[in-house]
């Protein structure tokens, strides 16, 4: 093992703490490796990004920004062969929260959310992705077929 000396401002300590306490970690040099360990897992690997995936990107923007609702509608549309479909909340006077369902290949789809919540307004961005690997074998699901529908595979 390496040591390493971090500088940490005392709100972020203070925030590292409460995780520390809340998640039962018996010091912070265990806490802060496991919050690494994390965040190195939502890291792009290389090898799957060619790979196809579905995903949540949510994001917190602030409606009152110029152009942006416009801007983030023209996203979506420009972008129909990833986007599914897109839920719209208002928070209060000032922010919306969306959650947009995005089906495409891997590094199309990260690109797209890097976009989005790189726009200037949206606050809060983060992207869950699914690998197409977590679909059912043979692209098929498990809904009752009471009407005929064709879905993209």
């Amino acid at each position: 093992m390496q040591r390493v000396t971090l500088t940490i401002d005392d709100e972020l300590m203070e925030s590292l703490d409460r995780y520390m306490e809340a998640s039962g970690h018996q010091n912070r040099s265990e806490a802060v490796r496991d919050l690494v360990r994390a965040g190195l897992l939502r890291q792009p690997k290389t090898d799957d990004r060619a790979r196809r995936c579905m995903a949540a990107l949510v994001y917190v923007y602030d409606h009152e920004t110029r152009q942006l609702s416009k801007r983030l509608m023209d996203d979506h549309h420009s972008h129909t062969n990833l986007s599914i479909a897109t839920l719209h909340v208002h928070i209060d006077e000032e922010s919306c929260l969306e959650v947009s369902l995005l089906r495409g290949q891997k590094s199309e789809v990260e690109h797209f959310a890097q976009h989005v919540t790189g726009e200037r307004g949206v606050r809060y961005g983060q992207l869950v992705v699914i690998p197409a690997s977590a679909e059912r074998p043979g692209g098929g699901h498990a809904h009752d077929h009471a009407d005929e529908h064709e879905h993209e595979h």
